[in-house]
């Protein structure tokens, strides 16, 4: 399998998120081929954006930048970056070494802008205590979903990723009533099962992934994040587009029907930024869509 194995796997007990912009002037090649020697996909997913590949003067079918919405009650920002790193793993000390490894390696052409520590709660879920992904595709479902296929060496194997980080108000969340609560997500808290009563705000009937007229899947791999008093929820969400994940957020801010998600009620995004995820190769990250090795 050619797909970075981080993508497809479920969350890790720990994970550290780095953000990355160009340096001006920097070369990139020799800083990408030199990450690729420290990381196999699995311990870090590696993801790059739209200005490193303006950089190498290619372009790959299907990338774009992060699209903005404002409301009456949200704002979705657009925040581009040239490069994500997803590390993986269980001891939150070896994620700190290899993101120090990492830092080093791309100095020469990349600016660390920041560095966000994530984690697993209980068995998958939000900080607010609901289920997370509970529609995520599963198996063959969840390769095709996420994992673009046919198009070629050097991009067969590779993913697009949205990342947004979202704050939280724990505060005004805690102030709903339990009612409140599971109306705002569409679910009951307590045994995880869709309210058909549920307000069509409801985040759930929002991004109904069946819903849409050609479906709009995605598989996310969202975890909660802390600092200091500050926390909320990384969300990440693969596909072989972004198509679906713009349908879902399109729907989450009311292009059609000016129905607003009811999460905008206690959390907002801080980020918005799409990359693409280079496939494998030989067991290394393959970077022949950007140049020759």
């Amino acid at each position: 399998m050619t797909v970075q194995g981080g993508v497809l796997a479920p969350v890790p007990a720990a994970a550290r998120y780095l953000t990355f912009s160009l340096k001006h002037g920097g070369k990139v090649r020799r800083p990408l081929l030199a990450l690729a020697a420290l990381v196999d996909g699995g311990n870090c997913v590696v993801a790059i954006g739209q200005p490193v590949i303006a950089e190498c003067r290619r372009a790959i079918d299907g990338m774009r930048e992060f699209p903005g919405f404002s409301g009456r009650s949200f704002v979705v920002p657009s925040t581009p970056a040239a490069l994500w790193c997803w590390l993986r793993g269980d001891d939150r000390g070896e994620l700190l070494a290899l993101s120090r490894r990492i830092v080093a390696a791309l100095a020469p052409a990349f600016t660390l802008d920041s560095a966000i520590d994530g984690f697993r709660h209980g068995s998958g879920r939000d900080l607010t205590g609901y289920e997370d992904g509970t529609e995520n595709p599963r198996g063959k479902k969840a390769q095709t979903t996420a994992v673009l296929q046919g198009a070629g060496p050097g991009l067969d194997g590779s993913s697009f990723v949205a990342v947004q980080q979202w704050l939280h108000d724990f505060q005004r969340f805690e102030s709903m009533s339990e009612r409140e609560q599971d109306h705002v997500i569409g679910r009951r808290r307590r045994d995880n099962k869709e309210i058909d009563t549920a307000p069509a705000s409801a985040h759930v009937k929002r991004t109904e992934q069946e819903s849409f007229e050609s479906g709009a899947f995605v598989l996310r791999r969202s975890m909660p994040w802390s600092e200091g008093e500050r926390a909320g929820l990384m969300f990440v969400a693969f596909g072989h587009s972004f198509d679906a994940f713009e349908a879902q957020l399109c729907r989450m801010v009311g292009c059609d029907d000016g129905i607003s998600d009811a999460l905008f009620n206690f959390t907002r995004p801080l980020t918005g930024a799409y990359f693409w995820c280079p496939p494998l190769h030989n067991g290394r990250l393959d970077w022949r869509a950007l140049f020759k090795e």
